[in-house]
């Protein structure tokens, strides 16, 4: 058995009660010998004590701590992972789910930022609410130290928001190859990796409690549901992350484990549209690709002014819909538009 990703699920499930389970922290370099023994799985389910304890030693393993100081709301006590969420949407979407009472995960490629912000979490809502760390979505080790990483400090995972992901443009002529399979190795290989090794601690879970529930959501794009012109590298991405969802969504539903994908609109306010030097107002007002503006200001609002709502997706919007993915028990292998209106489903 693996310490992070099979003794801890197995110990939080055990003590689960009305959907809700402790939180279980795996003390590294803390011994525990004597302590139960660690044979195999069932083993170690069965010789769990039936009243919830503190702590738990295992023999040649070390110790786990359980707690349930679980801060109230929609999350109360759920295990989260937003990836790519140093930043912009993914910063926002961890913000916004905090509120609700789960412990958050911030995974990024910025791993400064990353820790800043679980900081800031930290600080709002109590040390242990959240940790950070550096990760590769496009690299299998780096995700799998990911989950692992997860389950050892918080002894499982209820929520995937597979968030990270990057925008190359460019036209045919323009587009290499090297730019191309960057985007699709972050943006369509990244969720898949995401998703084979969240699911397997999701399926573990579900093994020793069959009311244990989890869900996979992918944030996707309104490029995931039409063509995008000169930005084919991202839109295939996004349509290819679509079918991973639905499939994905069919091969684990047995297990408890929902999938679905969130397609928001531009993020006007985050720093791909709205960087003063780099962000994509500026390059449209440089490019003169919308006529007659003299700003970047006017080219934000001749975009706004495309979408029948009059203004850009903002994260909370993408956090009421993930929520809504989690608690629609009835509901996987969507993708659900959040566009103002933009996009609408044909």
């Amino acid at each position: 058995m693996n310490v992070t990703t099979d003794i801890a699920p197995i110990i939080r499930q055990k003590y689960a009660r009305n959907g809700v389970a402790p939180i279980v922290r795996f003390l590294a370099g803390e011994k525990a010998d004597p302590g139960l023994p660690a044979t195999d799985e069932e083993a170690l389910f069965a010789a769990l004590p039936d009243a919830e304890p503190q702590r738990i030693a295992i023999e040649g393993v070390g110790v786990f701590t359980l707690s349930r100081d679980h801060r109230p709301g929609r999350l109360s006590g759920k295990i989260v992972i937003v990836t790519g969420s140093a930043q912009g949407f993914g910063e926002g979407i961890a913000a916004e789910l905090l509120q609700q009472g789960c412990y958050m995960v911030y995974a990024d490629l910025n791993q400064e930022k990353a820790r800043c912000n679980a900081d800031t979490a930290n600080g709002i809502y109590g040390h242990g609410t959240a940790i950070s760390m550096g990760c590769d979505v496009g690299d299998e080790a780096s995700v799998s130290a990911m989950i692992d990483t997860t389950v050892a400090a918080f002894g499982g995972l209820d929520l995937l928001v597979s968030n990270a992901g990057i925008l190359i443009s460019g036209g045919l002529e323009d587009m290499d190859v090297q730019r191309f399979e960057l985007v699709t190795r972050v943006n369509y290989t990244g969720f898949f990796l995401c998703a084979k090794y969240a699911a397997r601690v999701m399926k573990l879970q579900r093994r020793f409690n069959p009311q244990a529930t989890a869900d996979i959501v992918q944030i996707n794009s309104k490029s995931g549901l039409e063509g995008s012109n000169k930005n084919f590298a991202y839109a295939g991405g996004k349509f290819g992350g679509i079918g991973l969802a639905q499939s994905f969504a069919k091969e684990l539903a047995a297990f408890g484990i929902k999938v679905n994908a969130v397609c928001p609109g531009n993020y006007f306010e985050g720093p791909l549209w709205m960087d003063p030097q780099k962000g994509l107002f500026v390059q449209y007002l440089q490019a003169g690709k919308v006529p007659g503006a003299r700003t970047a200001e006017d080219v934000k609002r001749f975009y706004e002014a495309k979408v029948p709502m009059n203004r850009g997706c903002l994260p909370v919007d993408v956090a009421r819909a993930i929520l809504y993915c989690v608690e629609q028990a009835y509901e996987t292998g969507q993708a659900l538009p959040v566009t103002g209106g933009q996009t609408m489903l044909k």
